[in-house]
């Protein structure tokens, strides 16, 4: 899918984890960055592609969404597409290691790329690599801060069995 970059919408959104910088492209959300990581040139022109990607983060951040239900549109590498797609089979309130998510993908040895996959995920949360620890199940590197990391996990664990209206 081809779209043109005028087509581009950014947000700055201030949320209950801090700034985030939306961006989408049509109805396809491709970016949640933390910070302000707009483009120097970018004009910001919120949309409903973002504001109902805020929206369901402010739900999951309450504890009552556990899933997402927004149209994205993930661009990188055919291998960098295959772990951000193995990342989104993490249930939540669960973990897994870089390792696992190289075995699942069928590249058993390439769990550093999968960290390298990790480290460039376009949508952060809702592309879940905050759900990723290393293999002795330390939390290891992330683009919030490993704080944001560890807060985003406790929080999964304290909704984990509460009920939510948005399975």
């Amino acid at each position: 899918m081809v779209l043109s970059a005028a087509s581009r919408k950014y947000g700055l959104y201030q949320t209950s984890v801090g700034l985030l910088t939306l961006s989408s492209e049509g109805d396809f959300l491709t970016e949640v960055l933390f910070g302000n990581a707009m483009k120097p040139d970018a004009v910001e022109q919120k949309n409903a592609v973002t504001d109902q990607a805020v929206l369901q983060l402010e739900e999951y951040f309450a504890g009552k969404r556990k899933n997402f239900t927004l149209p994205l549109l993930l661009r990188g590498t055919s291998f960098q597409k295959q772990v951000w797609q193995a990342l989104r089979t993490i249930p939540y309130g669960q973990t897994c290691s870089y390792k696992d998510i190289a075995v699942q993908i069928k590249s058993p040895l390439a769990y550093r790329a999968v960290g390298m996959a990790n480290h460039n995920n376009p949508i952060v949360i809702i592309v879940p690599c905050h759900r990723v620890l290393g293999a002795d199940g330390s939390l290891t590197g992330y683009g919030g801060g490993l704080p944001l990391k560890s807060m985003l996990l406790e929080l999964e664990q304290r909704y984990l069995h509460a009920p939510s209206p948005f399975l």
